[in-house]
């Protein structure tokens, strides 16, 4: 039996992730999840491709907002409401798409700015901003939706492949550096690569193709910077290579609403 063991929301894009015991299920993908973004002065997305250091930002969710630490500079923090944005929408860009969002202030940007020594401002997409699923592999399912992510909705990955790439590996990496939103037990290595049709509870999900990862996992969440042996992604690009991108993990999208827990069954359909 496959069954949910672990699941994470990155309520900030390219920021420490949070684990949670339960999640809701939104139009778009989890509920928070990715749906604020650091932005540069061209409105062009940030990720820690460019500056590693985001990683040592964590987001904690807190009665009515999100509680950002600096694992830098312990002695800063920054609270930031729910519904704490400045009025006029802006357009931003994430990768090939343009969509609309909402500038939350300029006191929190000047707070991202000190922490990671680069300008930049933090926006926020709202229910009325639509990003449709349109990838530049070609995807485009009708009517699904996601938010800051890269291109999908969620992230799947079982705990088999990872504790076979640990096993390759000269040191072993916490599954968080590959920033899936739901984790699996149960199953062999890599069984997430074909998995089409499932459910959880309700809620109808498709796994459509598997992700090819860039040098991020290589980056040390707990310590902001890249490994000097480009590990992991040295290790799997030597059996998980095709057609020239280093595969790892299922991206999904789903169909209907509703909450998800740890524990829950997987059901193959």
């Amino acid at each position: 039996m496959l069954a949910i063991s672990q699941l994470f929301i990155y309520p900030i894009k390219s920021l420490g992730g949070i684990s949670v015991s339960s999640a809701w299920v939104t139009d778009r993908g989890f509920q928070y999840d990715r749906r604020w973004m650091l932005v540069n002065e061209q409105n062009r997305f940030l990720s820690q491709r460019e500056y590693p250091k985001m990683a040592l930002l964590t987001v904690h969710l807190d009665k009515g907002g999100l509680r950002i630490k600096s694992e830098e500079h312990k002695e800063s923090g920054l609270f930031i409401p729910f519904d704490k944005t400045e009025k006029g929408l802006e357009n931003v860009t994430i990768w090939n798409a343009t969509c609309e969002a909402f500038r939350v202030g300029k006191e929190v940007d000047s707070w991202f700015m000190d922490m990671l020594e680069v300008k930049c401002k933090l926006v926020y997409m709202p229910d009325a901003s639509l990003r449709p699923v349109n990838t530049a592999s070609g995807f485009s399912p009708k009517e699904k939706f996601t938010s800051f992510a890269d291109a999908y909705p969620f992230l799947m990955l079982g705990e088999a492949s990872m504790h076979d790439l640990n096993g390759r590996l000269p040191i072993p990496v916490s599954i968080k550096r590959f920033r899936p939103n739901i984790v699996f037990s149960g199953g062999f290595p890599y069984q997430e690569d074909e998995i089409g049709d499932f459910s959880i509870r309700q809620i109808n999900f498709t796994g459509l193709e598997n992700c090819a990862r860039c040098m991020v996992p290589n980056i040390d969440p707990e310590k902001g910077i890249l490994d000097k042996n480009k590990e992991p992604i040295k290790t799997l690009s030597t059996y998980r290579l095709k057609d020239n991108k280093i595969i790892l993990g299922r991206n999904v999208v789903h169909t209907g609403t509703g909450s998800i827990s740890v524990g829950d069954e997987i059901r193959l359909l």
